[in-house]
């Protein structure tokens, strides 16, 4: 079977809530209205049968695959993985992605505009959770009258909330894919959460949320943020298979303080790229709901949690990811099967390290295949 592009998408928008029936967040805030951004791939059989959500990480966005228009240079963050033949084959499922609350890709986020006020909420914008993401994914779905999924699928803060799901949901899905992920973020993740976060609000720029209209953005901040959070999405294999200790465009060392190394060009590069496509404050919202995440603690352990779980689990991890190690999936995978859950575990001997959930398409897609296949 060839394997193609879903061609050109567009990204949709479906609102809920207002001041009689607003959206009740587990910090106790309300939010109305709810903005979500999301899109839709393949078609939705008549028996609505054939759904699957895809879930996005940290910094993705509703745009899975495809591309908004033929001057696109890239295509959309997995369109590796879907699309007509492809792991989430569009030709057999429907597939819907949105943009998690908090973000800045079009759902309600700090920079959408307050009601009350006309101006951007900033960091008056409520703190939201991954609980408080799945019940919006929710409400998406019952707006697309899909009201059963045969499976959900996400990796890294993607798959907290396919976990989420899971516990939440149980009786909503077929199965889960859960992939680089953990059912709790580790005191070192969320320290890297937090330096990322201490570097956005000590920009001087960053002025207490409020810079939307200003004419300088908090962008160096956003930018170191982003070089820290590159940095444990790779392996020290990698890095060093990539740029071991190469100077850029150089033979001698300077003797001063400028990026000598290339990998210090490279990380650079990384973080001023990303300012030129993500929010500041949705960088402190969205790592400070990842760092909130916490399964065993909502649910009494995470044994009580995935007592609830009632579809097929599938769990990836990768060898060489050091953010969310495989331990933390074993750990996972004890609970599951303590209390005789069906689930099926690989460990995938890669590189690449956390980003291999990206990059890894090949053997993901012989895994997901086969056991989306294996699901009546």
């Amino acid at each position: 079977m060839s394997h193609s592009s879903v061609g050109l998408v567009k990204t949709q928008f479906f609102t809920f809530g207002d001041a009689k029936n607003p959206l009740k967040l587990r910090s106790g805030a309300t939010l109305e209205p709810v903005i979500v951004a999301y899109e839709t791939y393949g078609k939705l059989n008549p028996k609505k049968s054939n759904a699957i959500l895809i879930c996005h990480a940290l910094t993705g966005d509703a745009h899975a695959a495809g591309k908004h228009s033929s001057k696109d240079k890239k295509s959309g963050w997995w369109d590796s993985m879907i699309g007509p033949g492809k792991t989430f084959d569009t030709n057999k499922y429907y597939i819907v992605c949105s943009n998690v609350i908090g973000g800045c890709s079009g759902s309600s986020g700090p920079n959408s505009i307050k009601p009350n006020t006309k101006k951007e909420y900033g960091v008056s914008f409520p703190v939201v959770t991954i609980a408080d993401m799945v019940d919006v994914q929710k409400r998406l779905l019952e707006f697309l009258d899909i009201e059963h999924l045969h499976s959900i699928a996400g990796g890294s803060m993607g798959g907290m909330q396919v976990l989420e799901w899971a516990v939440r949901y149980p009786d909503f899905m077929d199965s889960v894919i859960v992939i680089a992920s953990t059912s709790k973020l580790s005191s070192q993740s969320i320290a890297f959460d937090a330096v990322g976060r201490n570097a956005i609000i000590s920009d001087p720029h960053w002025n207490n949320g409020n810079y939307y209209k200003m004419k300088k953005q908090p962008n160096h901040g956003l930018a170191i943020a982003r070089m820290i959070g590159h940095i444990t999405y790779l392996s020290n294999l990698s890095m060093n298979k990539k740029f071991g200790r190469r100077l850029q465009n150089k033979k001698t060392l300077s003797y001063d303080f400028s990026n000598e190394f290339q990998v210090e060009s490279y990380l650079h590069h990384q973080g001023s790229v990303f300012v030129e496509r993500f929010d500041a404050n949705s960088y402190l919202y969205v790592t400070k709901a990842m760092d909130y995440f916490d399964l065993s603690e909502e649910y009494g352990s995470l044994k009580k949690a995935m007592k609830r779980v009632l579809s097929k689990v599938l769990i990836i991890s990768f060898s060489s990811d050091w953010l969310f190690p495989p331990e933390q999936s074993e750990e996972i995978i004890k609970a599951c099967l303590s209390v005789n859950k069906t689930v099926f575990y690989t460990k995938i001997e890669s590189s690449y390290g956390h980003d291999a959930f990206l990059l890894e398409t090949k053997r993901l897609t012989k895994l997901i295949k086969n056991f989306l296949n294996g699901i009546q």
